[in-house]
């Protein structure tokens, strides 16, 4: 990963990557089981080198969160897995020592210079960093920040943790046939203690502006109540994707869906609409697993999308 990363600014407001790690090792089967080489393979030509390993036929990925400044706050979109966290379930991201608290302090910031935590969904990869361990119990990292998650998707992720085995058709009507549930502990350590520790704001995922120029879009399926998050600031614009999509391949081949989509129907047309959204508004778009940069824009071609890191 690169020393310094860019800064872009939309607007008034500043936005750096900071960095967990790269993701390297996962062939496009795996991480796309539903689809066979026909979907995919004679898109990899397109691919740089920063996100296929043509050595090992492999994805390159990224975990990170985004950091934002505007003129009144310092903002993180999500918080990556963060460390010593167990997930037995998925070694790539299982009890890491990763330096990202000290990455985000070589961009400036300290845990309690963040206002805001907003967080796009409940997964282990994106509310990681909400927590560190001390002393054996886990506690709020950003000791001074408000938590946005959706209040959806709270209720759910909590249901689970006690045991309840709720109804996805009635608290979502929708979404389509479910495949998988979210991973278990993560909502225990990741979410509960900033909870409990009364920096959580739950909110319905319907557009309206969070803080600053941000709003929650709904965009569903890979999650139950997923949400992607846009920004508007002096007159310029951004989309901060969330988990709609893991890969450029899913850019070239909306209707791929990740091994993580707990909603694939529903993933799919929250993609569509994401990639037609940037498209038609020529605005770039965030990404939190795309390697490279993590941004760029997408562009209508004859037979899809197409993608430009920047």
């Amino acid at each position: 990963m690169p020393a310094a990363n860019p800064v872009y600014r939309i607007g008034d407001v500043s936005i750096t990557r900071i960095d967990e790690m790269v993701l390297r090792g996962a062939p496009p089967e795996r991480l796309y089981p539903d689809a066979g080489p026909a979907a995919w393979a004679h898109h990899l030509d397109r691919l740089g080198p920063g996100s296929f390993d043509r050595n090992g036929a492999t994805l390159v990925q990224s975990t990170h969160c985004w950091l934002l400044r505007t003129p009144r706050h310092v903002i993180l979109i999500d918080s990556a897995t963060g460390n010593d966290k167990e997930r037995p379930a998925a070694p790539a991201l299982h009890r890491l020592q990763e330096p990202f608290l000290q990455r985000l302090a070589a961009a400036g910031v300290q845990p309690d210079d963040v206002d805001f935590v907003l967080l796009s969904h409940i997964h282990s990869d994106h509310v990681g960093w909400n927590t560190v361990l001390r002393n054996g119990e886990w506690k709020p990292t950003f000791r001074r920040a408000r938590h946005v998650v959706s209040a959806m998707e709270n209720a759910y992720n909590a249901s689970l943790e006690r045991g309840e085995q709720p109804d996805p058709g009635k608290v979502a009507p929708g979404l389509g046939a479910m495949r998988s549930r979210p991973a278990p502990g993560v909502y225990t350590d990741s979410v509960l203690p900033v909870l409990e520790a009364g920096l959580v704001d739950l909110i319905a995922v319907d557009g309206h502006e969070v803080v600053d120029g941000l709003s929650y879009l709904p965009t569903p399926g890979h999650s139950i109540d997923h949400a992607s998050i846009r920004l508007v600031s002096a007159g310029e614009e951004a989309l901060f994707g969330g988990d709609i999509m893991h890969h450029p391949l899913q850019v070239y081949e909306p209707g791929l869906n990740s091994c993580y989509c707990e909603f694939p129907e529903a993933a799919t047309r929250s993609r569509k609409w994401a990639l037609d959204e940037v498209a038609t508004r020529d605005i770039p778009l965030f990404t939190t697993h795309f390697a490279e940069t993590s941004v760029g824009r997408v562009r209508r071609e004859a037979d899809g999308f197409g993608w430009s890191f920047i």
